[in-house]
């Protein structure tokens, strides 16, 4: 626990020792994010994908407000990127998530920004902001969106380059 640990109290001295809260506190963050079996693992020996999941499980259990959080699917494969977007959208927290996959920021947000060289193109719900005519002038992509699932949200099928 001592690779969450650093992150619980970022204000505390590192020779402070761990409070009751402290410990509840990066269990709760370690079973959440499926980490609680490797506790006691060295950080070098972990994987990539759970090298990004200790990365959320130290943010977790700083018990924050909002998280910030720049691609944290990276590294990781299908099962665990939707496993941790599931986790983060269900959490009573404001979320800004940097992703780059039209996809996943379809399935799980509810607001998308779209920027281009900097700027912002657009943004609004899913279903309003990822369409084949915003993929083609942002992304030079041909695609065909489509409405699936019970909630109707936009999924993405690419076909080819333009031009």
């Amino acid at each position: 626990m001592d690779v969450v640990r650093l992150g619980r109290v970022p204000h505390r001295r590192a020779w402070t020792p761990a409070s009751a809260d402290d410990e509840r506190a990066v269990r709760a963050a370690l079973e959440r994010t499926g980490l609680a079996d490797r506790a006691g693992q060295a950080w070098h020996t972990l994987s990539g994908g759970e090298r990004q999941r200790v990365q959320i499980a130290r943010a977790l259990a700083q018990e924050p407000r909002e998280l910030l959080l720049d691609e944290p699917t990276n590294h990781l494969d299908i099962h665990h990127q939707l496993d941790l977007l599931a986790l983060v959208s269900g959490l009573p927290v404001t979320t800004v998530v940097a992703l780059h996959d039209l996809n996943l920021a379809a399935m799980y947000c509810d607001q998308v920004v779209v920027l281009s060289g900097g700027r912002v193109v657009t943004c609004g719900t899913p279903g309003d902001v990822v369409t084949e005519e915003l993929i083609a002038e942002v992304y030079g992509v041909r695609a065909a969106v489509s409405r699936e699932g019970p909630r109707r949200r936009p999924h993405v099928r690419f076909l080819g380059t333009l031009g």
